[in-house]
């Protein structure tokens, strides 16, 4: 599972089979700060995001869980700042 550190927030983002078995979904979760190293603080768990979509490749899955990823933070980062 690809994980990276984003700004203040560590992000994993997957790709799962889909039930048939012949597609991928996309999945995503995101981890605040911590002040304990054995703890993450999940803000948004596991979970698959885009869902009307179902992939032909696991590399496709896992991107568009990255753009998801990014569009969510992104979209926080700006809605913090309007206020």
């Amino acid at each position: 599972m690809p994980s990276e550190t984003m700004g203040l927030y560590e992000v994993e983002y997957s790709a799962v089979p889909a039930a048939d078995g012949k597609a991928w979904v996309a999945h995503v979760a995101i981890y605040g700060h911590s002040n304990n190293p054995m703890h993450r603080n999940c803000l948004f768990p596991d979970q698959r995001v885009s869902l009307e979509a179902v992939f032909p490749t696991s590399a496709e899955a896992e991107a568009e869980a990255r753009r998801v990823a990014v569009e969510m933070l992104e979209s926080s980062s700006s809605h913090s700042r309007a206020q």
